[in-house]
């Protein structure tokens, strides 16, 4: 039944074109680097061993203070305080949710030592990053851009 094959022929290009597309999303958002909306760190988004993202901090504009490395000094957990803030790992456990949409991650900011759920909405060449506490519409979004 000639039928048939073309109608199968047709569903595996429509598939093959619907996880190209997610593989290019992908990729745009883990082979860029990405300043913070300070434009005061690039970080580095990858997916992990779990097939969820994370990002970490990979450059600082002003990576030392008083000669030192940056440490993460508001950190709750008094035995990190000390950690340096090149290389902290700032989103955690985002999956992806539709073609531009990451969800049921986490943000830390570093600044305040608090942690807050977030969504990460890609727009080209620029990252919405929605932190909020409860409720989603209750929060801050900040936009990062692609590094150059």
């Amino acid at each position: 039944m000639p039928g048939k094959h073309i109608l199968q022929s047709i569903f595996l290009l429509m598939l093959v074109l619907a996880r190209g597309s997610a593989l290019l999303a992908q990729d745009a958002l883990e082979k860029n680097l990405w300043y913070n909306e300070e434009k005061t760190a690039k970080i580095q988004i990858y997916t992990g061993t779990d097939g969820k993202f994370y990002g970490k901090i990979v450059w600082l504009k002003v990576p030392d203070m008083d000669g030192k490395p940056k440490v993460d000094g508001h950190n709750p957990d008094k035995a990190k305080r000390n950690d340096p803030i090149l290389g902290l790992l700032l989103l955690k456990g985002f999956r992806k949710d539709g073609e531009k949409e990451y969800s049921d991650g986490t943000v830390y900011d570093p600044k305040n030592g608090k942690t807050y759920k977030c969504r990460i909405t890609a727009k080209g060449d620029k990252l919405d990053v929605h932190g909020f506490i409860g409720f989603s519409w209750i929060g801050r979004t900040t936009v990062w851009t692609k590094a150059e």
